[in-house]
Formats: C-alpha cells, sequence, structure tokens
C-alpha cells in the first residue's frame, strides 16, 4: 500500500511538472512574439522620426534663406532685394502679386508676407479647379504649404475610397511633387469625433484616418508616378480638430485631409506658369 502510495505522488508530481513546463514554453512563446512586435514598432516609429527630422530641417533652411532676404528698415519689403531666388521668379512673384486682391497684398510687409501670399494665390489657382471654394483651404507658413481638404471631395461618408470627383485636384498635386526630386510630402487624414458605426468593418477613427491617408499616397504613387520614398501617410484620428465638434458644420471642417509640402521656388512658380 505504501509502495502504490508513492507511485501515485510520484506520478502526480511528474504530470504537474509537465503541465507547468507547457504554460512555461507557451509563456514563452509570447514573450518572444512581443518582444518581436515592439522591436518592429521602434524601427517604424525611428523611420517616421527621421522623416520628420527631414522635414524639420527643410523648414529650417527655407526660414534661414527668408529671414537673410529681410529688409533692416521697420521690416518692409524690398521687391528688388531677392537675392536668393533667381530674377525669373522673382518676375513671376511680381506678376503674381499684381493679380491679386490690393486688400489682400495690402497686409503684406515683409518678404515671407508676399512670399506665401504668391504660393497660396498661385496653388490654390491651378489645383482647386472644378472645386468649391469651401472645400479646399490652402494656407503658407514660411513657404510651407498646407493645403486641407474637406472629405466630402475626397471620400464618402465614413469611408476611404477616394472619389472620382477628386482625381483632377490628386493630379494637379502630383505634379507639385514631381516638380522637385528632393521635395517631401506629407498626408495627413483628420475626422470628427464621432464613433464608428457598430459592426463597420473600420475599428475606429485611428483606422479611418490611417486608412485615408494611405489611399490617397497609393493613387499618387500608383497612378500618378509619384516617388513612394517622398511621401508619408499619417493618421491623426480626431485629436487635432480645427474647432469644436459641437455640431454639423464644425464636425464637417474637422473631417479633412491635410497636405504638407515644401516646394522648391524657382520650379514651383516654373511649374504653375506652364500650367497656367
Amino acid at each position: 500500500m505504501k509502495r502504490v502510495l508513492t507511485v501515485t505522488v510520484l506520478a502526480a508530481t511528474m504530470f504537474a511538472s509537465c503541465v507547468s513546463k507547457k504554460k512555461y514554453v507557451a509563456l514563452e512563446g509570447e514573450l518572444n512574439d512581443t518582444r518581436s512586435s515592439l522591436q518592429k514598432t521602434q524601427v517604424e516609429k525611428e523611420e517616421i522620426e527621421g522623416k520628420y527630422a527631414a522635414i524639420e530641417a527643410r523648414v529650417a533652411d527655407y526660414n534661414a534663406k527668408i529671414n537673410s532676404l529681410k529688409t533692416e528698415s521697420d521690416g518692409k519689403m524690398e521687391m528688388n532685394d531677392l537675392t536668393v531666388m533667381s530674377n525669373n521668379t522673382k518676375q513671376k512673384m511680381r506678376n503674381t502679386i499684381a493679380k491679386m486682391d490690393p486688400e489682400q497684398v495690402k497686409g503684406a510687409q515683409t518678404l515671407e508676407d508676399s512670399i506665401d501670399l504668391a504660393v497660396s494665390y498661385n496653388l490654390k489657382k491651378n489645383i482647386s479647379e472644378g472645386a468649391d471654394d469651401e472645400d479646399i483651404d490652402i494656407s503658407v507658413d514660411e513657404t510651407v504649404v498646407m493645403i486641407n481638404i474637406s472629405d466630402k471631395l475626397l471620400f464618402g461618408s465614413g469611408s476611404y475610397r477616394v472619389t472620382d470627383k477628386a482625381q483632377p485636384l490628386l493630379k494637379k498635386l502630383a505634379e507639385v511633387i514631381n516638380s522637385e526630386p528632393a521635395m517631401e510630402v506629407m498626408i495627413e487624414g483628420h475626422t470628427d469625433n464621432r464613433s464608428m458605426v457598430k459592426d463597420s468593418y473600420l475599428k475606429d477613427n485611428w483606422d479611418l484616418s490611417v486608412r485615408r491617408a494611405t489611399s490617397i499616397v497609393r493613387i499618387l504613387q500608383e497612378k500618378y508616378n509619384v516617388d513612394p520614398a517622398k511621401l508619408i501617410a499619417a493618421g491623426r484620428s480626431s485629436y487635432q480638430p480645427l474647432v469644436d465638434n459641437t455640431n454639423n458644420d464644425n464636425m464637417a471642417k474637422n473631417r479633412r485631409t491635410r497636405i504638407v509640402i515644401i516646394p522648391n521656388l524657382d520650379k514651383f512658380f516654373a511649374m504653375l506658369e506652364s500650367e497656367g
């Protein structure tokens, strides 16, 4: 009887040890998978940070050029002092400003202001053909162009499939991007703060904003031959609203795609003039 009891206890101990080992192996596998995922995420994070750093470096370079051109007298702009841009581009900028509403131009007190106005005016005139003014908003800060496009021009409600009516705009955008080999462009998807419809194939607004950005990037790459190395796709979800999501009109403003580009001024004006 004592021998039987001893054998039983030993068998139970071995069985418990076997089960524990299986659990250990399973947990070890999960740990390795988690480490692999974290390493992949870290690599992706470093790649994105590298692209952001490259854009910031280009912005700083443009800022240095602009600051070198500012006049010393009362911050007023002297058109004859545009020494960095080519003479041809200087004249094109003057021609652009001459076409603009005097009320708009009146507020331009520095070279930077005038460049920003000319870039914004030319770009909106060229890429927004056939679109309502309220669907496209273009702002320029130190020659960095930021284009906000409403989702109703690009996508159906709650969808990331690009509409046919958005193609002329994306074609013009691709021409701007292709005009300079070194240009980098960030495509950002933004949403309002409403939750996804139950049982939707989209998980949440993060999912929607990222898919919208990548949909545009793929069209620029595959249909309009933009070098994918020049493109960055980013999803911002609902966390960078232009206005509070308090009513339908405000939500419509927050549902947008933002495109950030840094043009080479000589090539930019030359390309837009040839298109005109």
